[in-house]
Parts: C-alpha cells; sequence; structure tokens
C-alpha cells in the first residue's frame, strides 16, 4: 500500500510542476494534447509500455529509447522534457498517472469536473457527447471525461465522478444476479 500512495504522490508532483510550467507558458492546451499523444502511444504499443514499467532497463537505456520515440512521435517540448526527466530518475512508470493527475488539474483549472468512465468497448464521440451533456446537466458543471476500455465488463459503464459511482455495468448485475438466486435455492 505504501508504494501507491508513493507512487501517486510522485506523479502528483511531476504533474503539478508540468501544470505550474504550462500555465506559466501559457501552453496548457498544447501539453494536455501532447501527454493524450503519448498515452495515445502507451495503449497502442506493448513494447513501449514494457520499456515504460520494467525495471530491467537501465535509466540510460530507458532515456535513449525513450528519446527515439518523442522524437519519432514528434513529441518535444514540456512534455518530452518531462518524459526524459522521468526516464532519467527511473520514474518512466509514474508517466501515466502524471497525465492523470494533469488532466485532473486542468479541468479543475477550467472549473470543469473530471469523470473516469469505464466501458467494455471504446466510445464514440456521439456517446461521449451525451455523457458529458447527461453528466452537466446531473452535476451543474462542465465534466472532462477519462474513458478506459475493460472487455471485462460485458456491457454497461461505470462512471467515478470524486468518491461517487455509478456501476450499470453487465458484469455487477449478473454478479447481483447470482447472489440472488443463491439466497433462493
Amino acid at each position: 500500500m505504501a508504494e501507491v500512495s508513493r507512487v501517486s504522490t510522485v506523479a502528483e508532483r511531476y504533474a503539478l510542476a508540468l501544470f505550474e510550467l504550462a500555465l506559466e507558458q501559457e501552453q496548457l492546451a498544447a501539453v494536455e494534447t501532447d501527454l493524450g499523444n503519448f498515452a495515445g502511444l502507451l495503449a497502442e504499443s506493448a513494447d513501449l509500455r514494457r520499456l515504460v514499467v520494467s525495471p530491467v532497463f537501465s535509466a540510460e537505456e530507458q532515456t535513449r529509447a525513450i528519446t527515439k520515440v518523442l522524437d519519432s512521435a514528434g513529441l518535444g517540448g514540456l512534455v518530452g522534457n518531462l518524459i526524459k526527466v522521468a526516464a532519467s530518475n527511473r520514474r518512466l512508470f509514474v508517466v501515466p498517472d502524471v497525465t492523470t493527475a494533469f488532466r485532473r488539474l486542468a479541468a479543475k483549472h477550467r472549473g470543469e469536473i473530471s469523470a473516469a468512465v469505464t466501458s467494455a468497448e471504446p466510445l464514440s464521440e456521439k456517446h461521449i457527447a451525451a455523457l458529458k451533456d447527461a453528466l452537466k446537466a446531473s452535476l451543474g458543471k462542465d465534466v472532462a471525461l477519462e474513458t478506459k476500455v475493460d472487455p471485462a465488463l460485458i456491457g454497461g459503464l461505470i462512471v467515478r465522478v470524486g468518491s461517487r459511482m455509478l456501476d450499470s455495468s453487465l458484469r455487477t448485475k449478473l454478479s447481483s444476479l447470482k447472489l440472488v438466486m443463491k439466497e433462493v435455492g
């Protein structure tokens, strides 16, 4: 448990430093886009994910490899520098958490509420827009969505806003039905 809090604390410190620099240099939108692009690269490449999380690679190996990836993807500036610093400090594994923390800070700065949505399949732009509208109507504020796909849900959604969670996944409904059936039988 101590490891989880230490990672999140490190990620939050990196995110706060990046956020303050982005604000100071008026690059908030560009940094958010670059972080999203890097997250996309991570999602697409198992090799890159392995490089990011594996303790087997030395700091020099991670820095060399990540520099090549960033250069080929055209990611530089503040995000490129942050990722290289994380690699040279053997903290490359916190970059996904930095992205999440940065998005929360940026959303708060814009007066938005962050919501994490997990679905069984990728959501279309139409569904994302409808979900944002529904959450805005319910919460009274604009909502920044972080989407994640978990095929184990079978269907439906899990929506987390702060400490509140709405679980309408088919997996949860089936589990509840299974429990009820055990009590009846």
